[in-house]
């Protein structure tokens, strides 16, 4: 591939304020995904309690509430990562948006407050168009920021992007109990007054617009996010290495970076630079036998890793409002607020003190030990965590720890080590691997196959560990299956450990054409440089 001088100076940039800037608006996407794919747990807590009220909301129902939100990230992940590389980053990347904003104010706006059957269609519906819109946000603010920063800190950066997710987290837990807490305090003269005409619920009428409104909340940092990311350039190294115009991508990067022209103009002879054939550029095509050959092995180790960390990561938060309760009272006899509040104070607490810490020692650490040994490091030690909760669960955790603390200390680790770990860098690795005109498309179906992976996670343990009637009192729930679930999720993370050891490669201080151009000279090399036919 010929050396264009603009992807040079992209490399060797220092850092500045653009950086940051995109780090922000890259980032505020991510922190609107997650609080919309994380709020469903107190809110389902709300709607089982509205429209079921003594009634069990049931698994199927749950199972479905749950996943048609992953469901459709998994979609959206596969096509607009397609039209990333097909049309542009950027101009995909305002639609995505759009449609997050229009489909969250849809949930909240989910027809019916009385036919809980119509409710839960509605709901389901535009869940899953938020979720194209979601999945649409992962391989393009991945590949946008990759494609921006410099090679020495590329990987901090794109870390910082995804480490919005913790802070998303946190806001929709933070929201979720402030306005239950504002619902409850509004409305304590309406309970009273029920309860002394005789009329017992749980669930007062008002609570129905409590949980729409938490739902309508998560377009606000999206709809934000709009005007500034309309004002980013496209990518130069898809404006040159996509559209081969590499003098409109030196100077749309004098417009936001503090590079003159004089360091990055090309031939003053043509005013766009036509790159010659390559086997790198323009001789194969997407899941041709080719592309297989050079990409295939990092397009199956991104694809498996993200799989198996979202099987587990997803399971985790499942197992959070399962398991855990600080309140002494079971949660199906407190009113609607108080059981949505429980849920989310304890995913607030979690985030704060191991979620979002765990992220940002990957920002710090991923360009000095690099991606493979971090992610090593954290399917390693979320197994040991596992093995350590299983193996002694059904004699020692079951009976001796009814207060959570031990068990909650464990818990703790897992999340920190899963972002200190493989749930960051499978997000990071794939916008480093892969060809400029591929790039969004594979981090696409690698996102794709983690999504499928928390569906699997999630109906899984959903039916393996769903309650009895006799045992919906208890703590903890059925021993001999939580114990099963703790040890399936510590082979997972096993499982993680060896696929990237075996086939994951390392990417840190390489530029991304150094690590195309790696991968195409060590194929030839094994094939005895024999050119494979196109196809």
């Amino acid at each position: 591939m010929p050396e264009l001088r603009v992807l040079s100076a992209l490399d060797a940039a220092k850092i500045q304020w653009y950086h940051f800037k995109a780090i922000m608006i890259a980032g505020l996407g991510l922190f609107t995904d997650s609080y919309d794919l994380f709020c469903i747990a107190p809110i389902m807590k709300m709607i089982s309690q509205i429209y079921y009220h003594k009634d069990s909301i049931g698994t199927a129902v749950l199972s479905i509430s749950y996943v048609i939100a992953l469901l459709g990230t998994a979609l959206g992940q596969l096509i607009f990562g397609y039209l990333g590389d097909r049309v542009g980053r950027r101009k995909v990347y305002g639609l995505c948006l759009l449609i997050m904003v229009f489909s969250s104010f849809g949930c909240g706006f989910s027809v019916c407050t009385t036919r809980r059957s119509c409710v839960m269609a509605s709901l389901a519906f535009f869940r899953f168009v938020l979720g194209l819109g979601i999945g649409g946000d992962y391989p393009l603010s991945a590949t946008i920021m990759s494609e921006f920063a410099n090679k020495r800190t590329r990987g901090a950066f794109i870390a910082a992007v995804f480490s919005m997710q913790g802070l998303g987290i946190l806001m929709s837990s933070a929201v979720t109990m402030a306005v239950c807490e504002a619902f409850k305090m509004a409305g304590e003269g309406s309970l009273e007054a029920m309860e002394a005409a005789g009329v017992e619920t749980l669930a007062p009428a008002e609570s129905d617009i409590a949980w729409r409104l938490i739902l309508m909340i998560g377009a606000i940092p999206a709809a934000l996010t709009f005007y500034w990311r309309m004002l980013m350039p496209e990518t130069a190294r898809y404006t040159a290495l996509v559209e081969n115009n590499a003098r409109q991508a030196a100077k749309d990067m004098q417009k936001v970076m503090s590079v003159s022209m004089s360091q990055i103009a090309e031939d003053s002879l043509s005013e766009t630079l036509e790159l010659p054939p390559s086997s790198s550029s323009s001789s194969y095509k997407l899941f041709s036998r080719r592309f297989f050959s050079l990409h295939g092995r990092d397009l199956f180790a991104a694809s498996a890793n993200w799989f198996l960390v979202d099987v587990v990561f997803y399971t985790s938060n499942l197992l959070l409002s399962q398991i855990f309760s600080f309140s002494n009272k079971p949660l199906n006899s407190t009113n609607v607020y108080d059981s949505a509040f429980e849920v989310a104070k304890l995913a607030a607490i979690v985030a704060a003190c191991s979620t979002i810490p765990g992220y940002w020692f990957t920002v710090y650490f991923i360009d000095r030990i690099g991606r493979v040994k971090i992610q090593i490091m954290g399917f390693f030690c979320m197994a040991v965590v596992y093995l350590v909760a299983g193996i002694p669960y059904s004699w020692y955790w079951s009976k001796h720890e009814k207060t959570n603390k031990g068990f909650m200390v464990l818990y703790g680790l897992i999340f920190f080590f899963s972002n200190f770990g493989p749930n960051t860098t499978t997000f990071i690795i794939p916008a480093e691997l892969f060809p400029a005109r591929f790039r969004s498309t594979c981090h696409g179906i690698s996102g794709a196959a983690g999504k499928f992976g928390a569906i699997v996670g999630t109906v899984g343990f959903l039916w393996a560990t769903q309650h009895e009637e006799e045992d919906k009192g208890e703590v903890f729930p059925e021993v001999g299956r939580m114990r099963i679930a703790f040890l399936i999720l510590g082979a997972v993370c096993i499982a993680g450990v060896l696929v990237t050891y075996f086939f994951t490669r390392e990417t840190m201080g390489r530029s991304l054409e150094e690590n195309e151009e790696d991968e195409i000279d060590s194929t030839c090399a094994s094939s005895g440089n024999e050119l494979f036919p196109i196809e």
